[in-house]
């Protein structure tokens, strides 16, 4: 054995400068009393050490390593507090020294005074020992620090060459040791009284800090600014777990520029990650020094590259439920102990609750949004051109079709309102709304033809933030903004082929997914389509899928045109009168009779639209009580008259070309914009031209 285990004795052994004896009690006495004079005033732990280590230093010449080494209860381990060593790798302050294979922990666990005169590995084979060894310690001494019958630490020396110590060195550095316990012991509990205060102290700021904030970064940052007053870390982030994908998701950090190795938003593995086993555990995860075999996943991986030695993940828990991780970390190892782990598990439940708020605070910022949005449409909706207080109309005709409205609207059967251009299809589909027992909800309108092809999904269904270039924001769909009300799809035929499949699922199944997202969205809205297409020929075509027809068609309801409704023709031409009279600032009480006789007869190939554009002109025209209408434009096509003179009726789709192509003579053949054939026939110019099309106008 190349070491002796020598009792806590009081000998009378004094030392000369080079570590030999001085004789008397001269040397030691002065000894003892400069370590008297260097900690009688110290209160503050590490300045105590420091001070004794000082004092030691000019008496042990021969030293070229030396710790006072403290016992941390929370890991049963010595951990540094001061050391002088030549190799600051071997030894750094705040390191750990095992209690088994070191002269430390054998004078700590024995309680007595280890004497080495050869360094031998088979006596202290710890890895510490090793690196020491290779640094060129050959011999040491190390004694127990003991108070009130406590150990709490040791102080050891080591030189460069065998048998530098004598058995007077080890009783002086004895005398030495039982001089300051009482001073350290006192010291360590002046320092776990200042440790509790800033601790309260600290929770009172972090749930001052917390409570106070409803943004997730403000949040940590508050938190983070407040943690490092009371222990120095790196990395601070915060991750909510995200049902889509299974794994959580970092929502906010904070860290120093030279420590960034994660963006916001990254996605974090609930496999080979401290965060993710702190979240499945619901316990905390402390790790002195992070480990790649233990947890293999890349971003522990890019952790350790950054310099992140050490770490500690605590899950949120708030009623019961996880709802992420707070994760710190520190560029040393061991940097966080039980104290540590214990306190940021207090403030972690107060985080915990402040989360949860934000997280209903933004559930309840998106309902609002949402009810914002609805109004909005709303408002849009009650703005639009076409919205009648009520139908007008007492013929045969439109008393069949407001029947068929009454009798389906109690059910949540999709309808399929069909009818020409300018018949009022919305208006019946509002009707067939405000009868049903959704009318408390949304009646929410989109025009299918209006939107671009490459949009469309995106307003139908809504898309994720990020989902296509433009995509700055998430985006709730029709579909969504609908729900538990109505959504009228107008012009259905112009549904591209390739979305019309996702339209029948939302159909069958009443779910789809937004644009970007895999998180399946249920929904519950009664459809309502409307076209002025004949969807059976374009099935034949091969421009409809069949199967969303026979969806679609479970309750047809055809709006007659105008010609076959004439005599709802006065009725309409007082109701217009006076919409537009009125927001004119005008007085238009009569209608002449010649005037309402010539707007009877005329057939109206745009329909009620047409009808009131004319009216709206005819008001604009009117300067006293009696409406003033142009009735040249309702002249019939030449050759026209004289035909229906002679007794002979001429087919529609003749006297409508007839029309079409006065009226473009009349524009100079102009079929879009102000003044056009489109304008004062009351059509889309889209419908005009396919009109011209099919009849074969002859636009010159």
């Amino acid at each position: 054995m190349n070491y002796e285990l020598r009792p806590l004795g009081r000998d009378s052994v004094s030392v000369a400068g080079d570590g030999q004896p001085a004789g008397g009690d001269g040397g030691r006495s002065r000894l003892l009393l400069e370590i008297s004079n260097a900690v009688v005033s110290e209160l503050e732990l590490e300045g105590l050490l420091r001070a004794i280590f000082d004092c030691l230093r000019q008496v042990f010449r021969q030293t070229t390593a030396a710790t006072i080494s403290i016992y941390d209860p929370e890991s049963d381990q010595l951990r540094v507090h001061v050391l002088h060593s030549p190799q600051p790798e071997t030894f750094r302050e705040g390191m750990p020294i095992q209690l088994e294979g070191t002269p430390s922990g054998l004078a700590f666990t024995s309680r007595r005074a280890v004497l080495i005169h050869r360094l031998s590995l088979e006596d202290f084979p710890d890895p510490l020992i090793k690196r020491a060894f290779a640094d060129g310690v050959r011999s040491g001494c190390s004694v127990p620090l003991v108070s009130h019958d406590r150990v709490l630490g040791t102080i050891t020396v080591g030189a460069s060459r065998e048998a530098a110590y004598s058995a007077e060195d080890a009783e002086l550095l004895t005398e030495v040791a039982r001089q300051v316990a009482m001073p350290v012991e006192n010291a360590l509990n002046y320092r776990r009284a200042e440790r509790e205060r800033d601790r309260a102290r600290l929770v009172l700021e972090a749930s001052n800090a917390i409570v106070s904030n409803l943004d997730l970064r403000d949040l940590l940052v508050s938190t983070s600014a407040c943690l490092r007053k009371y222990f120095k870390h790196d990395f601070l982030g915060l991750s909510l777990y995200d049902e889509e994908t299974g794994q959580l998701r970092l929502h906010a950090l904070d860290t120093l520029p030279d420590g960034r190795f994660i963006e916001d938003g990254a996605p974090i593995p609930m496999e080979g990650t401290p965060a993710g086993l702190a979240f499945a555990s619901r316990r905390p995860v402390v790790r002195d020094r992070l480990s790649v075999e233990e947890f293999p996943a890349e971003t522990v991986r890019m952790a350790c590259e950054s310099g992140l030695r050490s770490g500690c993940a605590i899950p949120l828990i708030s009623r019961e439920r996880v709802l992420g991780v707070v994760a710190v970390a520190s560029r040393r190892e061991a940097a966080f102990t039980r104290e540590d782990v214990e306190l940021l598990q207090h403030i972690a439940n107060e985080v915990a609750v402040a989360v949860e708020n934000v997280l209903q605070y933004r559930e309840i910022a998106a309902l609002k949004n949402k009810l914002a949005r609805e109004k909005l449409y709303l408002e849009e909706e009650i703005q639009t051109e076409y919205n009648f207080a009520e139908i007008v109309g007492q013929s045969a005709a439109l008393k069949r079709v407001l029947h068929q409205a009454a009798t389906v609207a109690p059910t949540d059967s999709v309808v399929l309102i069909c009818g020409e251009t300018g018949t009022g299809k919305e208006l019946i589909a509002r009707a067939i709304h405000n009868l049903s027992g959704r009318r408390a909800r949304t009646l929410v309108k989109l025009n299918c033809a209006a939107i671009p092809t490459g949009l469309l999904e995106s307003e139908l269904f809504g898309h994720e933030k990020g989902a296509f270039t433009g995509a700055i924001a998430q985006r709730v769909g029709r579909f969504e903004l609908a729900h538990q009300g109505t959504l009228l799809l107008d012009e259905v035929g112009e549904i591209p082929l390739e979305l019309q499949p996702k339209l029948l699922r939302v159909l069958q199944e009443r779910e789809f997914e937004r644009l970007g997202s895999s998180r399946t969205v249920r929904v519950d809205a009664r459809l309502i389509a409307a076209t002025n297409c004949d969807l059976r020929q374009m099935v034949s075509e091969k421009r409809f899928r069949p199967d969303l027809f026979y969806r679609l068609n479970v309750f047809p309801v055809v709006v007659p045109p105008l010609r076959e409704r004439a005599e709802d023709i006065p009725l309409l031409v007082g109701y217009f009168a006076q919409k537009h009279a009125r927001r004119m600032n005008k007085q238009v009480e009569s209608v002449p009779a010649e005037a309402m006789r010539a707007l009877c007869d005329y057939h109206w190939p745009g329909n009620v639209r047409e009808l009131e554009n004319f009216i709206e002109r005819a008001c604009i025209l009117s300067n006293g009580p009696e409406l003033t209408a142009p009735l040249a434009e309702l002249r019939p096509p030449a050759g026209a008259g004289g035909a229906a003179a002679a007794g002979r009726l001429l087919p529609l789709e003749e006297v409508e070309r007839a029309h079409i192509e006065e009226v473009l003579r009349h524009t100079g053949g102009a079929v879009a914009g102000r003044g056009g054939a489109a304008e004062i026939l009351g059509l889309p110019a889209s419908t005009l031209r396919a009109r011209i099309k099919k009849l074969g106008v002859k636009s010159n």
